[in-house]
């Protein structure tokens, strides 16, 4: 096959959705298909122009256009920035050898309509990777009234592109819910969840951890936050969880990346006091085995309004890692349900600052609780959420829409990229 990749972010940059086109493109590289990107010439939110406009990476071709004018200044900026983008992607994937199938991301929103232009233009097939929903998200972030003429008509865009798209994958079984609801058939939703590399992110014991050490963390509880800590997260449940616990000298908060909401959170514990949390920078990608490795216990936050609307990619990394979990969200949020099936770390509710607190206490009074559930987490990442095992799925899922027929690729290990349909036995256990 041939296949084309559409998004506006990919290699060298490391936001999340160029990681795994990058992943996904190499895997099928790998198995004899013919691959091509095309992408923007600036790193994600950046302004400016400094990729080549065509290189091969990988055994990848790649077709970079244009460039970012204004970068994350304002969302007007931003909206014209996509405009650009949507017109040179077009001229591109129009103008570069006819592919059996692309795969437009949702980065920019609804390029998946540059997907349905070359379906209909070159008679190919279109798959709609969902990354997260628009309208949706700017009204949950309040930037749209949900009521209002504009969300109505993006959200008739948006429909279109299911509507017109083959197949469109979702993330988790949250995102699938909401897309079923607003009307999208269930036959033309495949779920295929974000991934990790088992391999690249290989446990990494406790006392042979550098960066524990250069910390300050020995005999410590370390519990992590790593990443992203911006709108669509819950911090007011940390915060309370830090309150209750701040005379346990034995528990260290670490937090590690960037956003909005972490400035805030560290303004928040400079005022009140809070010495028993310590922050760092975004950690470069070849130092994030020994980042993430150097916790016991990772927090994953979404605040309950984004249930549905995007999945947190940083749990298959964390479970790469052999570390447990705990997730502050609702219990329908795919975190949720795979920590709860996997046995990989537990969840509380949006809101319940015992409930964390409690959670955090116990595990560090029982550090063997805490270290089996790393031990699950790893098991069932080897079983179910590995990169080979996604990657595998999606070339099936493209063959099949390819020639419109199911056809039985290599992967003894994994048959169904579905979770629900994965680990039966560790699902009971994870709901005792």
């Amino acid at each position: 096959m041939r296949i084309i990749l559409l998004n506006q972010a990919f290699y060298p940059d490391h936001a999340a959705t160029a990681q795994h086109a990058h992943d996904l493109a190499k895997y099928l590289v790998a198995q004899g298909h013919e691959v091509a990107v095309v992408a923007s010439r600036s790193i994600y939110g950046s302004k400016g122009a400094a990729l080549p406009k065509r290189e091969t990476v990988d055994g990848i071709e790649v077709h970079r256009v244009g460039k970012s004018i204004f970068g994350k200044a304002s969302i007007i900026a931003r909206l014209i920035d996509f405009a650009l983008f949507y017109m040179l992607a077009l001229s591109k994937v129009v103008t570069i050898k006819k592919p059996d199938v692309i795969v437009p991301f949702s980065t920019p929103p609804f390029i998946a309509l540059v997907g349905w232009m070359l379906k209909a233009e070159k008679r190919c097939k279109s798959v709609y990777w969902v990354m997260d929903l628009y309208p949706d998200v700017p009204i949950a972030f309040g930037l749209m009234k949900a009521n209002g003429l504009g969300a109505h008509l993006l959200e008739r865009v948006h429909m279109f592109c299911f509507n017109h798209s083959d197949r469109s994958v979702v993330l988790g079984r949250c995102m699938r819910d909401r897309l079923i609801e607003k009307g999208v058939p269930p036959e033309k939703i495949s779920l295929i969840p974000p991934w990790a590399d088992i391999d690249e992110l290989e446990p990494l014991p406790r006392d042979e951890n550098p960066l524990r050490k250069a910390w300050g963390l020995e005999n410590k509880l370390v519990v992590m936050y790593s990443g992203n800590l911006g709108l669509a997260h819950d911090i007011d449940t940390l915060r309370g969880a830090m309150e209750q616990l701040k005379t346990r000298d034995d528990i260290r908060f670490v937090f590690v990346g960037g956003g909005k909401l972490m400035t805030q959170l560290q303004a928040y514990c400079e005022e009140h006091s809070l010495t028993h949390a310590i922050f760092k920078p975004y950690q470069p990608r070849e130092a994030i085995r020994t980042s993430l490795s150097v916790a016991d216990l990772h927090l994953i936050s979404q605040a309950e309004k984004m249930t549905g609307l995007l999945v947190p990619s940083k749990l298959y990394g964390i479970m790469a890692s052999g570390r447990a979990s705990v997730f502050v969200g609702r219990e329908e949020a795919e975190v949720a349900r795979v920590l709860n099936e996997t046995g990989a770390g537990r969840a509380v509710a949006v809101g319940d600052v015992g409930g964390l607190a409690d959670t955090i206490a116990s595990l560090a009074d029982d550090p063997e609780a805490c270290r089996r559930m790393g031990e699950a987490a790893r098991e069932a990442m080897a079983k179910t959420y590995d990169r080979r095992h996604a990657c595998a799925a999606w070339e099936r899922l493209l063959t099949e829409c390819v020639s419109g027929k199911k056809h039985d690729l290599a992967d003894e290990n994994h048959q169904d990229a579905d979770p629900s349909t994965q680990n039966e036995p560790a699902r009971a256990q994870g709901s005792q």
